[in-house]
C-alpha cells in the first residue's frame, strides 16, 4: 500500500507538506483570529528551506528529503558525542576510552582514582599486559622522580621529571590553554614543550621550563625566506626559561607531512611569536632546509648545542625507513657528534589534525620505535650518553612505567594534560569549535578556560600520576622508574600462555653492531650494511 501511495505521491516530501500546510494554517489564524504569528515565521522558513533543498544542486539526500534530510546531517554532527556519552564502553578506546579520560580528569581534580569491584579489563585477552610485583617491596620518599638530560658536550644538563607536557603549539592550543598548561609546569617543576610554533608570549608569563621544539619552518629563529636565522635563534635560546633545544624531523601524528596554517588563523600574536608576515600562510615544510644530510644534521644540532650557550640539543622522530635511522647513528659514529637526547614519537598520533591516512597507517608506533631506537644506541655502545624521551597515548603510570620498559629515559604526554585542562575529546580540534576552549582561536570559546583552575589542575595530574608511578616502583621493589625493564613486564599471547617483553621484543647486546651483525634481528641484517653517514638515501 506505501508502494502504490509512493508511486502517486513521494512520501519523502511529508515533511516539506506538511510545512507548507502548517504555514497556510497559520496564515489562516492570524488573518481570522490574531493569532499564530510565530508559528507562521516558523513553517514559512521551514517551507522557504524546503523549496531550497528541492533547488539546490550539492546534496542529493536534500533534493530527495526536502527539510527532513537536515536531521541526518544534525545527528551525523553529534553522532561523537552520543557515541560517546551512550553507545562506547569504559575500556573502548576511540582513541582514548572514557576508562583513561576518567583517570585523568580525576586526578587533574584531585579526586579519588581508586576503583572498587576489580578491573573492568578482560585479563584472559591477546595484549593485555601487567607489571610483576614483588615480595619485598620498597618504600620510597618522594615521587619527584628525576633524570639529568645532558650528554660529554652539554654545559648547561638539565634535570628533568621523568614526565613532562609534550609538543603543543601556540595557535593549535589558545593562549588560556597555553598559559595554564606553562604555569602547571612552572607549578610542579616539570617541562613544557612549545611545539613547532615557537615560544609565544603566553609561554613566558608564568616562567615554567620550556623545552624549544624547532620544525622545519623554523618558526621563532628564521629569515624573511623561512631560513634558519643564527641570531634570531640565539635570542630564544639564550633565555633561562628555555631549558633545551629539541629539533623536530617527524612527530606522530603526521609523519613525513608538513603543514600549512592559513593566513586569516594567523593573529598579530602567532604571526610575533612564529616570525612570519600576519594574515599570510604559515607554512611548515616536509623537510628541513638547513640539513640534507645525517652528518650534516649532527653538525647542526651541535652548532645550536653551541649558540644556546651549551644547553642540552637533541632531536625528535617517528620512525619510518629504518636505514634513515641507522645513517643517523652511523653518522654519530663516524663525526662523533651525538645528541644529548632523543624522543621517539609513535604514529599512535597527537593532538595535531592529519590526513586519515597519515592517520592510520603511516609511521612507527612508539612500542617498534622506541625499541628500535634504544637497540641500536645499544648496539654501538652510545646508549650511556643519549637520553631517549618517549611520546605517544601515555596517560597514566603504568603508560610511563611501560614506555621505560621498552627503553624511554621519560616520557611526555600530550593529550593527557588536555584532559587535565578540561578537554572532552570532541575531537573539533582542527575546527575552531572547542567546546572546552582548548584548542582554539576563538576568544569568547577561551574564555571559558580559566587559566588559575587549570594550572591546578594541570599540576595535580602530574603529581598524582608520578605518586601512582611511585606505587608501581614500590610494589616491584625498585628504586627508580629508570629501573623497570622488559624483564618486569607480562603480556599474554594467547589464553593459555604469557611471556616477557624481554622474550617478545628485540634484544642487542651491548657493542653488537659494531661486529659482525648477522645472528641479530632482520631489521639490522637487511637495513644496517644500506645505511649511509653520507645520505639518508638506501645506499
Amino acid at each position: 500500500m506505501l508502494d502504490r501511495l509512493n508511486a502517486l505521491y513521494p512520501v519523502r516530501y511529508t515533511a516539506l507538506a506538511l510545512c507548507v500546510v502548517c504555514a497556510l494554517l497559520s496564515l489562516f489564524t492570524l488573518v481570522g483570529f490574531g493569532i499564530g504569528g510565530f508559528w507562521l515565521l516558523v513553517f514559512t522558513g521551514l517551507s522557504i528551506l524546503g523549496y531550497r533543498d528541492l533547488r539546490q544542486t550539492k546534496s542529493a539526500v536534500l533534493r530527495n528529503y526536502p527539510v527532513i534530510g537536515h536531521l541526518r546531517f544534525m545527528l551525523e554532527k553529534i553522532r561523537p558525542e552520543m557515541r560517546q556519552y551512550f553507545i562506547e564502553g569504559d575500556t573502548e578506546a576511540a582513541p582514548f576510552s572514557r576508562s583513561q579520560r576518567s583517570l585523568a580528569c580525576a586526578r587533574a581534580k584531585g579526586e579519588t582514582d581508586k576503583r572498587p569491584f576489580g578491573t573492568q579489563l578482560d585479563v584472559k585477552a591477546d595484549g593485555h599486559e601487567w607489571l610483576n610485583h614483588s615480595l619485598a617491596p620498597t618504600h620510597l620518599a618522594s615521587h619527584d622522580f628525576r633524570i639529568t638530560i645532558g650528554g660529554p658536550a652539554c654545559a648547561q644538563p638539565y634535570e628533568a621529571s621523568v614526565f613532562n607536557i609534550s609538543a603543543m603549539s601556540f595557535g593549535a592550543l589558545s593562549a588560556n590553554a597555553i598559559q595554564a598548561l606553562n604555569s602547571g609546569a612552572k607549578q610542579g617543576r616539570f617541562a613544557h614543550d612549545t611545539g613547532e610554533g615557537s615560544i609565544s608570549s603566553w609561554h613566558r608569563l608564568h616562567g615554567g621550563d620550556l623545552v624549544w621544539e624547532i620544525g622545519s619552518g623554523y618558526f621563532g629563529c628564521r629569515d624573511e625566506q623561512g631560513r634558519f636565522n643564527e641570531d634570531r635563534f640565539k635570542a630564544n635560546a639564550l633565555d633561562p626559561q628555555v631549558k633545551m633545544i629539541e629539533l623536530k624531523l617527524s612527530q606522530g601524528a603526521k609523519p613525513g607531512h608538513g603543514g600549512v596554517l592559513p593566513g586569516p588563523k594567523v593573529t598579530p600574536e602567532i604571526a610575533a611569536a612564529r616570525g612570519v608576515p600576519m594574515g599570510q600562510d604559515c607554512i611548515s615544510p616536509a623537510a628541513h632546509s638547513a640539513f640534507a644530510t645525517p652528518i650534516e644534521m649532527l653538525r647542526f644540532i651541535a652548532h645550536l648545542r653551541e649558540l644556546s650557550g651549551g644547553k642540552p640539543t637533541g632531536f625528535k622522530l617517528c620512525i619510518g625507513h629504518p636505514w634513515e635511522w641507522f645513517a643517523i647513528v652511523k653518522a654519530m659514529q663516524e663525526t662523533g657528534l651525538t645528541p644529548d637526547f632523543i624522543v621517539v614519537d609513535g604514529a599512535e598520533g597527537g593532538t595535531g589534525a592529519a590526513p586519515l591516512e597519515f592517520t592510520d597507517h603511516v609511521g612507527a608506533p612508539l612500542q617498534e620505535g622506541l625499541r628500535l631506537v634504544h637497540n641500536t644506541l645499544v648496539g654501538v655502545n652510545l646508549r650511556d650518553r643519549i637520553k631517549i624521551g618517549a611520546s605517544g597515548k601515555i596517560v597514566s603510570a603504568f603508560d610511563i612505567a611501560r614506555a621505560m620498559a621498552i627503553g624511554a629515559d621519560w616520557c611526555n604526554s600530550a593529550r593527557g594534560f588536555m584532559f587535565a585542562l578540561g578537554c572532552i575529546q570532541a575531537q573539533s580540534c582542527h575546527t575552531g569549535q572547542c567546546p572546552t576552549g582548548v584548542s582554539t582561536q576563538d576568544p569568547l570559546r577561551q574564555q571559558a578556560l580559566v587559566v588559575p583552575d587549570k594550572a591546578t589542575r594541570v599540576f595535580n595530574f602530574h603529581q598524582n600520576t608520578l605518586k601512582a608511578l611511585q606505587e608501581l616502583v614500590q610494589a616491584a621493589g625498585l628504586q627508580h622508574p629508570g629501573e623497570i625493564s622488559a624483564q618486569h613486564i607480562v603480556r599474554r599471547v594467547n589464553e593459555n600462555e604469557v611471556r616477557l617483553l624481554s622474550n617478545l621484543l628485540p634484544t642487542v647486546a651491548p657493542g653488537a653492531l659494531l661486529g659482525d651483525i648477522q645472528g641479530l634481528h632482520a631489521v639490522f641484517t637487511t637495513y644496517w650494511p644500506s645505511a649511509s653517514a653520507e645520505q639518508f638515501a638506501q645506499v
